[in-house]
């Protein structure tokens, strides 16, 4: 069996984040996703809108997705790797060269993000409509 990891806050889920994971899951039969707990964002400063919880279950729901890990620390990476016996590592293509020091444990993947969508931008908007 070829294990697939990827990382993310998979917060205000949209297609983009779909397409990621669907993608993802296709590098392999099985996709760890690892998401950045409460504790971690904050250590990011980034603020979700949903709590880690929330956001596992909603992972947890969607059906490219195996296993959902909590992602606490920049450092974890070789571990998860190691831990969860990953062949590959998928991660969107904003993030690369980032990640090839995992080479040496594992296939490393950066995909193409979906063009016109991000969370980002899902809060600008949000935050520009309303204060209209």
């Amino acid at each position: 069996m070829r294990k697939v990891i990827t990382y993310g806050t998979f917060d205000l889920l949209h297609r983009g984040h779909i397409n990621l994971l669907r993608r993802a899951k296709e590098c392999g039969d099985y996709l760890v996703v690892a998401i950045s707990t409460d504790q971690f964002n904050a250590i990011k400063n980034k603020k979700a809108y949903y709590n880690f919880e929330s956001r596992k279950l909603i992972l947890e729901a969607i059906r490219y997705v195996d296993e959902v890990i909590a992602e606490e620390t920049w450092d974890q990476k070789i571990q998860d790797v190691q831990n969860n016996d990953i062949d590959v590592f998928v991660m969107g293509d904003d993030w690369k060269g980032e990640f090839d020091f995992l080479k040496e444990h594992c296939e490393v993947i950066y995909l193409p993000r979906t063009t016109g969508i991000s969370t980002s931008k899902i809060k600008k908007e949000l935050y520009m409509n309303d204060s209209s």
